[in-house]
């Protein structure tokens, strides 16, 4: 997400865990969404990641990643789990558009998810983010 909304999004396959191997393809379909939907940031280079000290966030691999590809980031203080933009405003958001709804699948849970996140209007990405800052 970014300023103007949602820049990427992908749910976790069936069984599968989040490691640094996962994380990096993750980080590879962002800066491709980057470059295809908000071009005038991927042509500068001005775009900045901001995520948490997850372990599969910080291994080497994910470090060689963001510095081959001159990825600009912001560090997260140690022990500063909620200051990422996702944890503070947006995870929040769409747990409480989803609150109290039963869900007969994982295809359901998907879907609904989905038309969550995308129902939350510009306006509130742009108050999140002045208030980050």
């Amino acid at each position: 997400m970014d300023y103007n909304g949602i820049v990427h999004h992908e749910f976790l396959p069936e069984g599968q865990t989040i490691n640094k191997k996962y994380y990096l393809g993750v980080m590879r379909r962002l800066r491709e969404a980057v470059r295809q939907k908000r071009k005038d940031l991927w042509a500068n280079n001005s775009w900045i990641l901001h995520h948490d000290n997850a372990p599969s966030h910080s291994a080497i691999i994910i470090r060689e990643f963001l510095t081959k590809n001159e990825m600009n980031i912001i560090q997260q203080p140690s022990n500063s789990s909620d200051i990422a933009p996702c944890d503070f405003f947006l995870f929040d958001r769409v747990k409480k558009l989803l609150r109290g709804t039963r869900f007969n699948s994982r295809k359901e849970v998907m879907e609904k998810s989905k038309m969550a996140l995308m129902a939350i209007p510009t306006i509130e990405f742009q108050k999140c983010f002045e208030s980050w800052i």
